[in-house]
């Protein structure tokens, strides 16, 4: 079925559309979609983080040209494909990588350079404020850095008046309004889920806890102020249409929904935002999101609390690890397969592999394998060393090789969430998984399945990504009715008669990566030689 070029066209000179910008870790894309909430346009920014005097940034000037291309690409590919100028749009909402720390002063002034999530600076404030809260602060967190500056004695902190993250940077730019999608906010300070703002009791903490200090600020002065998913969080103003379109052409007055993370922007993208389901992305490194009924019974250094853009508790297991060896062993084969002059086609390649190690043993006949490029905070490791390991009576053979290779992949992911479904008994009625490791049609899904031991669907619209995810939150604020939910919207008007494939576990996967984690958590000990052994 063709594109109606001329529907599409109306769409836009009528400003039925709505626009989704979002700024990942190594490219700021962004996305028009149309009335059907289908991608009708984008455009792209490639952008690198550099390491300056030790810690890992990304400079202003980088964010607005990045913002500015992307855009300008996007009105260019408008342009072309519809023979249309683009002057307005319907909604617009903008989406970041989430934590880090942003802090201005009174003169809305960067008081130091933008410090991101990557930064593993803040261990000794990630600890105190995880006992002093009772919640997990992973060291990436917002506070973390704030706290950490505090604790190092930094001269810039008494002069602080707005501290914000990337995404509620560029909205506040744009539209002169301090605030946060809740999803971002979560990832900033704890979340009271009953109020769906920041929860009041560890603000009163934080303050007694840096009271001596004497500054002149109280935390919730400082912090942005909480929307959920479908609230308006301002419009476009004359400075920040001028901002974000070079050209001109771009009209003020466009509203705009509140400024979301990636994750947020994710689980909409994936349909997976309502309680009882989730996502898993899985490439270079991977992560699940579940959408919790309720408030876990303890604090676990494994589990990142977050909440979805409408305010829902979510259950984040975050591994820095996953395909990366997977995918060194590939192109090993790769290299032999062309040693003998045979042109290895990488698709086919990697197809034949990952469907190899379905006729392997349930349990990887006995092999183990680890597959730590980097630290791994799940398991406890700053350093990874990648390996494989086999005692001389277990199966070796290439279906059970790749099939350990697979496994491992989610090795750390599932000793984080057995925490969630086994020790918490969290239901999971539905999965969505997107990312490098579910390409192979039917692979990747049946061992997330056997992981999990939950049904495990991949979608077509999977790859439209985060900007497409905050593209349909920004459609959602503008078409939102009344007391409708962001979960309705995007069942009936997004995803309607689009579930995708899904996979049942099979009971035997399930045992059998049941019996290779329990070898997994018993071998741990030699990762811990090798890394010590092999600097």
């Amino acid at each position: 079925m063709g594109i109606d070029k001329n529907g599409v066209k109306a769409a836009i000179e009528s400003g039925k559309t709505a626009l989704g910008i979002e700024f990942g870790s190594t490219r700021i894309k962004a996305v028009l979609v149309g009335e059907d909430n289908a991608p009708i346009a984008s455009g792209s920014h490639d952008w690198e983080n550099r390491l300056e005097n030790g810690i890992w940034t990304y400079s202003l000037d980088d964010i607005w040209t990045g913002l500015q291309d992307s855009y300008t690409k996007l009105a260019e590919d408008v342009r072309k494909t519809y023979d249309v100028t683009l002057t307005t749009v319907g909604a617009i909402g903008f989406s970041a990588m989430m934590h880090g720390y942003m802090v201005f002063d009174k003169e809305d002034n960067l008081l130091v350079p933008f410090r991101t999530w990557r930064n593993t600076i803040t261990g000794e404030a990630s600890g105190q404020l995880t006992e002093l809260f009772q919640y997990n602060i992973p060291q990436r967190w917002s506070i973390a850095h704030l706290y950490q500056a505090v604790l190092n004695g930094e001269e810039h902190v008494k002069d602080i008046v707005f501290q914000t993250t990337l995404a509620g940077y560029i909205h506040w730019k744009l539209t002169g309004e301090k605030v946060l999608g809740v999803g971002e906010a979560s990832g900033m300070f704890p979340i009271d889920i009953q109020t769906k703002q920041f929860d009041e009791t560890m603000i009163g903490k934080f303050d007694e806890a840096v009271s001596a200090k004497g500054f002149s600020w109280k935390l919730k002065d400082i912090l942005p102020k909480v929307l959920v998913a479908g609230e308006e969080a301002g419009t476009l103003t004359a400075e920040g249409a001028k901002l974000l379109d070079v050209s001109g052409n771009l009209q003020a007055g466009i509203p705009l929904c509140p400024p979301e993370g990636d994750a947020g922007t994710g689980m909409a993208a994936t349909n997976s935002v309502a309680v009882r389901t989730g996502n898993v992305s899985a490439g270079t490194s991977v992560f699940a999101m579940i959408v919790l009924e309720k408030e876990l019974s303890k604090v676990y250094k494994e589990i990142d609390l977050v909440t979805t853009p409408s305010g829902n508790l979510v259950g984040m297991v975050h591994c820095n690890n996953c395909t990366s060896d997977l995918n060194a062993w590939v192109n090993l084969f790769k290299e032999f397969c062309e040693s003998f002059g045979i042109q290895a086609d990488m698709d086919k390649l990697f197809g034949t592999l990952y469907n190899k190690a379905l006729e392997g043993d349930a349990d990887c006949g006995g092999l183990l394998a680890y597959n730590y490029f980097s630290g791994e905070h799940i398991t406890g490791f700053e350093q990874g060393r990648p390996m494989i390991v086999r005692t001389p009576d277990c199966k070796f053979n290439l279906a059970n090789f790749m099939r350990v290779n697979l496994f491992t992949s989610l090795g750390a992911l599932k000793v984080g969430l057995d925490i969630l479904l086994k020790q918490e008994g969290v239901k999971v009625d539905n999965i969505f998984g997107h990312g490098g490791l579910f390409k192979t049609k039917g692979v990747g899904q049946k061992i997330m399945a056997a992981a999990m031991n939950a049904s495990v669907s991949v979608m077509e619209t999977a790859g439209e990504g985060g900007a497409w995810g905050i593209a349909l939150l920004a459609a959602f604020m503008r078409d939102r009715e009344s007391g409708q939910t962001l979960e309705d919207y995007l069942a009936k008007q997004v995803f309607a008669g689009s579930t995708g494939v899904s996979m049942e576990p099979d009971a035997d996967d399930v045992k059998g990566f049941d019996t290779f984690i329990e070898r997994y958590k018993a071998g741990l000990p030699i990762e811990r030689a090798a890394v010590e052994s092999l600097s």
